[in-house]
């Protein structure tokens, strides 16, 4: 399966998706994603993501997906 590069700019409602690169090892993906970000201006709501995923319907289906990002505490309840 192959490592896509997306710009995902999250200022709306919805994420807009744009795709920049596609590779199949995740370390010139990993490379290329860290140079994007050292080389690019990203402004705010902007970043540059990486995802592993059978196709590029399925990677922009997982990057479009809200995230539980409630913060830990290190408690069950």
């Amino acid at each position: 399966m192959p490592y896509y590069i997306y710009r995902v700019t999250s200022l709306g409602p919805v994420p807009r998706l744009e795709k920049l690169a596609q590779f199949e090892v995740f370390k010139e993906a990993s490379q290329e994603a860290k140079r994007l970000r050292r080389d690019t201006d990203l402004g705010e709501g902007v970043a540059i993501k990486t995802i592993f995923a059978e196709t590029e319907l399925q990677a922009e289906d997982l990057l479009s997906q809200p995230r539980g990002e409630e913060p830990m505490t290190g408690e069950d309840y």
